[in-house]
């Protein structure tokens, strides 16, 4: 056997055994041909989760626009729903996924859990867009006594921010659905039923569900919850990632960034087409598109943005803390922001902060 021959034998036999190495630790799968580098790897596939909410578009435009695809070039992007955060934080946890879109609460729980260990905060995508909506006969809060009220799970950030807002206003609620106010944590689209049928008398949702309570069922506003943060912003969607997989893969985490922030520049460069993309991308999953009333409510009413609004997240915490969710917790190094900056400041756009 020539000397070049054996280079070229040694040469497979190396990749074959650095492969084989990475799959017995868990890391992603690799592949020699196309897609995005990671640790000097060819990445084959990022998996990503996020929610058929007006509140996660970014998610929505990017995947419906092939937005990630253009810039992950040959990594496969496969895609997961959730209905609300805690379930999206398990796939993560599980290693199911890599990447998701979730709100503030979920984010500080698994930080909380996993002791610092487990995801990383990248990006903000979406502020608002969050209302308690209520039949018409509830005039206040006093009114709530005794009725029942929808959340979208247990722990999720709607759930923590009606449980704050009733202690605050002196009422109580526990986790059984006991208390001056029965909270009932239901999937979004069992909410919509429920609300109609008056088996439920109101609900703390995000878009488009607060729109469509309105809208197709005779609802009322009683709490907008951008009426209880300052200057009237708050993070409702942000994007995290695996520690594991971004210490692994930091390029194609960079990557998928750069598909997010194209993804919010095409939103607010072009709202409408932004809600008709968005609109398509609802239509394919769940069977059925949005009325473009309840669409044009909705979307009128979210702030797309890559900043995480930070304090917001403090703010978050200290609530879940408050109402008996979180024990408290240091959330100092949940952020890492140096990839969207970096792509940030190469557009010309406001770098944004962890605190």
């Amino acid at each position: 056997m020539n000397a070049r021959r054996v280079r070229g034998v040694v040469a497979a036999l190396a990749a074959l055994a650095l492969t084989t190495l990475a799959t017995a630790c868990g890391g992603s799968a690799t592949t020699g041909a196309g897609g995005a580098t990671g640790g000097g790897d060819k990445l084959a596939e990022v998996r990503l989760g996020y929610f058929p909410n007006i509140t996660h578009s970014t998610a929505l435009v990017g995947v419906e626009k092939g937005l990630y695809a253009k810039h992950l070039g040959g990594t496969k992007l496969t895609t997961s729903t959730f209905n609300a955060g805690p379930a999206a934080i398990e796939a993560v946890f599980s290693g199911a996924i890599d990447a998701a879109y979730v709100g503030p609460n979920p984010a500080i729980n698994a930080w909380s859990k996993s002791k610092g260990k487990a995801i990383k905060i990248v990006a903000g995508a979406a502020s608002g867009g969050v209302f308690l909506v209520v039949k018409p006969e509830i005039n206040g809060v006093e009114d709530l006594k005794g009725k029942k009220i929808a959340t979208p799970q247990l722990g999720n950030t709607q759930d923590v921010a009606l449980r704050y807002w009733l202690q605050e206003k002196g009422l109580k609620a526990d986790t059984k659905g006991g208390g001056d106010v029965s909270i009932v944590p239901q999937e979004n689209s069992q909410t919509l039923q429920t609300f109609a049928t008056g088996d439920i008398d109101g609900a703390w949702v995000p878009e488009p569900f607060a729109s469509r309570l309105v809208l197709e069922s005779k609802g009322k506003i009683l709490v907008d919850e951008r009426d209880l943060w300052p200057n009237k912003q708050f993070v409702i969607t942000h994007l995290i990632v695996r520690q594991e997989f971004a210490a692994e893969h930091p390029e194609t985490v960079k990557q998928l960034l750069e598909g997010h922030v194209e993804a919010n520049a095409a939103i607010n460069a072009d709202p409408a087409d932004a809600a008709k993309t968005v609109n398509s991308a609802l239509e394919k999953l769940s069977g059925k598109p949005l009325k473009q009333e309840v669409l044009d409510s909705a979307f009128k009413n979210i702030t797309f943005t890559n900043d995480p609004i930070a304090s917001s997240l403090i703010g978050s915490a200290d609530h879940a803390v408050k109402v008996g969710l979180l024990q408290p917790v240091d959330l100092n190094g949940i952020y890492d922001l140096k990839s969207l900056n970096e792509i940030l400041k190469t557009k010309g756009q406001t770098e944004v902060v962890d605190k």
